[in-house]
């Protein structure tokens, strides 16, 4: 099938067939990496890595996939600002785009992204932005894939804040038949707009009750409280999310499931060390799926 996409800067407009191209070619990648290195996709170009929040595991898995696919990464960090306050981004993006062959940006707002890839002319991979982190769902599912043998008809259970993070691994799981059920507060939750680009045969809902959630769950996901931007709110959020903390009385309610976070994770709040160092813990694979996901995304975007 032909790939269709220029851009990944949300998931929104993939099709589950386009995104059933990404994990299986980054099964057969992950498992052979001749796959890859037959066929650098990258050689010879160079791709701007734009961060305006620190990373570990997204500049590590993307720059090590560029250097993979034959590519250099040139990185630039929080230091060097917010895209669009020395100048507006429309100038940044054509600019930008006369030296560098692809965008990879780390944002905090979202709109960044969408002049960028309206402006630019070169492929944009959003690795992060207040609304939404598709790369991570990217990884996420190849992640389920693995470790269920299956997306469509696995039950996911994400407990606590629904952040950017939740709504990308909503958009995946309802477009590849998944059903994901999501345990907030009542004052935390989905907003009316979003939930318009929910489609496909998956299902997604909301539960107060994060047992009832969790119970007879395949995979149970959490992430931090307070994400990056959220600081002033961590005391109250804390006291609100408290009940839903992954526990080890939680976990009990999904014996067989595995337990997944997309890192960094705040110990001893959302999660518990028995619960994330357990055996039902995937984490460490959750994060190196990362890598995966994103150099298959790379090869189909720059092919």
């Amino acid at each position: 099938m032909a790939f269709g996409q220029k851009h990944c800067v949300t998931l929104d407009a993939y099709s589950a067939g386009e995104l059933t191209e990404i994990l299986d070619l980054a099964v057969r990648q992950k498992a052979d990496a001749e796959v890859y290195r037959r066929t650098p996709v990258l050689k010879n170009k160079a791709v701007g890595l734009v961060f305006e929040k620190p990373s570990l595991r997204t500049r590590l898995s993307f720059e090590v996939a560029i250097a993979q696919l034959g590519g250099q990464a040139i990185y630039l960090g929080p230091e060097a600002g917010r895209i669009g306050e020395r100048e507006p981004v429309l100038d940044f993006a054509k600019v930008s785009a006369r030296y560098l062959d692809g965008f990879v940006l780390r944002v905090h707002d979202h709109s960044v992204l969408e002049e960028c890839a309206k402006h630019g002319g070169v492929p944009v991979i959003n690795a992060l932005s207040d609304d939404r982190h598709p790369c991570q769902a990217l990884g996420d599912m190849l992640t389920i894939r693995e470790k269920l043998g299956k997306i469509a008809g696995a039950r996911i259970a994400y407990v606590g804040d629904p952040n950017n993070v939740c709504k990308s691994l909503a958009v995946a799981a309802c477009k590849l038949g998944a059903e994901m059920v999501i345990a907030s507060p009542h004052h935390y939750r989905l907003d009316d707009g979003f939930r318009k680009v929910l489609k496909g045969p998956g299902k997604v809902r909301e539960e107060s009750d994060p047992q009832a959630a969790v119970a007879g769950a395949d995979a149970v996901y959490t992430d931090v409280w307070t994400s990056m931007g959220q600081e002033e709110e961590a005391d109250a959020r804390a006291r609100v999310f408290r009940p839903y903390q992954l526990n080890e009385a939680l976990m009990a309610k999904a014996p067989k499931a595995v337990v997944m976070h997309c890192l960094p994770a705040h110990r001893g709040e959302e999660v518990t060390e028995g619960v994330i160092d357990g055996p039902q813990s995937v984490v460490y694979d959750q994060a190196e799926n990362r890598l995966h996901a994103q150099r298959a995304l790379m090869t189909l975007l720059f092919a």
